[in-house]
C-alpha cells in the first residue's frame, strides 16, 4: 500500500516512528516523511533487577513513597533575606558553589571567576590579583549550595551579602534558598568580573531586594510557586531554559504588591524593567521550588530516586533519596549547543550549574515536549524536544500530575529518575543548559544539551546492589 494510499485512507499525512538506528529513518526522511527517532535499545543483559534490598526493603514500595513526596510538594515564595542571616551554616568567610564539594585547586574557570567576583563584591579583595590570592588561602570556605538547602544556578556562587529568596514547602514545612537572577552575558554566575558586573550586584542588593521584600511581606500567604511552573508547561516554558511566560506570570503576580509598597516610582519602575527584561528571571525562583520538593523525599531507605543532580564545571554528582549524604560522581560533560557569534565550542567549560534541580524534579529536560521553542535557544528540532520526554519516561518511577504537557493530551511529566531505569534501559537523563566559557571572567558563550555521564549512576547502582 502506497503512502498516498494510506495518507488518503486516514485523511491526513502519517509520521513514521523510528524505533533503534537512527540510521533506519534517513531513506524514509530523504522522501520527505516527518520521522520520529526513539532511541531504544535492548536492556542491558548484565544488569541485575533490583526488587528487594538485602534487608528486605520493597524497592517499589520505598519509590512510591519518595515520589509521592516529591509531588505533595507545595514550594511557596514567602520571603527575602541576606544570605548570612538566613541560610543554615553560612558565615562572613563562606563561598557557596553550586555541584558537588571541590577545592579551589580543583575549580574550573567560570567558578573561579564567580569565586574571585564574590570576594570583590563583598569587599574582602581590592581587584582580581588580591582575590585570587585570599581564594586560594585557608581563609575562605567553600561549601556546595546542597549542602545548605541552596541552589545556584551555573557557578552558583551565593555570598555572605547577597540577597536570596526563601521558599517554603508548606506540606513539609521545610525551606530552601537561591540568590536572584543576574540575567544572560556577562554575570558573576557565568564567572564574569569587573565594574558593570559589581554595580549590578549591589543594585540588586540594595534596590531591586527591598523592593521585592516590602512587596513579598504585603503578601500573607506568598506565591505559589507550584501552581506557577504548572501554569508557565502549558504556555510554553518548561522552566529551565525557557523561563518567559514564567517570569511574566511572576511579575504579574507581585506587581500590584510592588506599586502598593514602592517609595519611589522610578525605583518602581527600574524594579518592573529588570524584571520584564530578563526572560530568566524565574530560574532563580523554579530551582529552588524544585529543592523544596526535593528535600522531604530524602531519606527512604530502599529508595532508588535520585534527589540531587549537580555540577560544578569540574564534576557532575548525584546524590540518592535512599543515600542523601553520598555523592556519586563523574568528570562533568561537553555541552552540544549554539553559541554566540564570536565563540566557538573550544571556548566551552564543560557542564556546570545546579539548574539540573529543575529535571530532578520533573520538569526542564523532563517537560522539553511542553517547550518546543526551547530548540531555538539550546539547539536541536522541535521533534527532539517531544522525543527527550519521552524518553524520559522511560528511567523515571512516576509522573508528576500537577505538571503536565498539553502536547501530549495533558500527561504529568516525567517524575523521580530511578537509576535501576536508567541501568536497565542505558539510557541517560538529558539537560538543556547554559554554557559559561572556560576561562574567569568572561561569562556566558552559548547554551545546548547533553546526557548526564553514565558513571555516577553505575557507581551508585552497584552500592544499591548491596544494599
Amino acid at each position: 500500500m502506497s503512502e498516498t494510499t494510506i495518507n488518503n485512507l486516514f485523511g491526513k499525512p502519517l509520521s513514521v516512528i523510528n524505533v533503534g538506528l537512527s540510521s533506519m529513518a534517513q531513506s524514509v526522511e530523504a522522501q520527505g516523511t516527518p520521522v520520529i527517532d526513539v532511541d531504544w535499545r535492548p536492556p542491558a543483559e548484565s544488569v541485575p533487577r533490583l526488587r528487594v534490598t538485602r534487608s528486605g526493603v520493597d524497592i517499589e514500595a520505598a519509590n512510591d513513597e519518595t515520589c509521592r513526596r516529591i509531588k505533595q510538594g507545595r514550594p511557596v515564595l514567602v520571603s527575602m533575606g541576606i544570605a548570612r542571616d538566613v541560610i543554615p551554616g553560612m558565615h562572613e568567610r563562606m563561598i557557596l558553589h553550586a555541584g558537588p564539594p571541590v577545592s579551589w585547586e580543583r575549580m574550573c574557570g567560570p567558578t573561579r571567576g564567580a569565586v574571585m567576583g564574590a570576594l570583590i563584591y563583598e569587599g574582602l579583595a581590592k581587584d582580581e590579583a588580591d582575590a585570587a590570592k585570599l581564594a586560594a588561602s585557608s581563609a575562605i570556605e567553600y561549601s556546595p549550595c546542597h549542602h545548605h538547602h541552596a541552589v545556584g544556578p551555573m557557578a552558583g556562587v551565593v555570598s555572605p551579602s547577597m540577597p536570596v529568596f526563601i521558599i517554603e514547602n508548606k506540606a513539609f514545612g521545610n525551606r530552601a534558598f537561591c540568590t536572584q537572577n543576574e540575567g544572560l552575558g556577562k554575570v558573576l554566575r557565568y564567572g564574569g568580573m569587573g565594574p558593570e558586573v559589581y554595580a549590578r550586584l549591589k543594585w540588586m542588593e540594595t534596590t531591586l531586594y527591598p523592593a521585592l521584600d516590602r512587596a513579598l511581606q504585603s503578601l500573607p500567604d506568598g506565591i505559589d510557586l507550584r501552581s506557577m511552573i504548572a501554569q508557565a508547561l502549558h504556555m510554553g516554558d518548561e522552566c529551565h531554559n525557557r523561563n518567559r511566560a514564567a517570569t511574566s506570570l511572576f511579575l504579574r503576580a507581585i506587581g500590584p504588591a510592588l506599586a502598593r509598597t514602592s517609595r519611589d516610582n522610578e525605583v518602581l519602575a527600574q524594579v518592573i524593567e529588570f524584571i520584564d527584561r530578563n526572560d530568566h528571571f524565574f530560574l532563580n525562583l523554579s530551582m529552588p521550588a524544585g529543592k523544596a520538593m526535593l528535600e522531604p523525599a530524602e531519606g527512604i531507605p530502599g529508595s532508588t530516586i535520585v534527589t540531587v543532580m549537580a555540577r560544578n564545571g569540574t564534576d557532575f554528582g548525584i546524590r540518592l533519596s535512599s543515600m542523601p549524604e553520598r555523592w556519586f560522581t563523574a568528570p562533568a560533560g561537553k555541552v552540544q549547543g549554539l553559541y554566540f557569534p564570536q565563540f566557538t565550542e573550544a571556548d566551552a567549560n564543560p557542564d556546570i550549574g545546579d539548574s539540573t534541580v529543575t529535571e530532578t524534579s520533573g520538569y526542564g529536560g523532563m517537560a522539553m515536549a511542553a517547550a518546543p521553542a526551547i530548540t531555538k535557544f539550546v539547539g536541536g528540532t522541535p521533534q527532539l524536544a517531544l522525543k527527550t520526554t519521552l524518553e524520559m519516561y522511560e528511567i523515571t518511577h512516576d509522573e508528576h500530575e500537577q505538571f503536565t504537557i498539553p502536547a501530549l493530551n495533558f500527561r504529568g511529566t516525567p517524575c523521580g529518575i530511578d537509576v535501576r531505569k536508567v541501568m536497565e534501559t542505558g539510557i541517560l537523563p538529558q539537560i538543556n543548559t547554559g554554557i559559561a566559557h572556560k576561562q574567569p571572567g568572561i561569562g556566558m558563550v552559548g547554551a545546548g544539551i547533553l546526557r548526564a555521564p553514565a558513571r555516577c549512576f553505575e557507581d551508585a547502582f552497584e552500592v544499591l546492589k548491596n544494599q
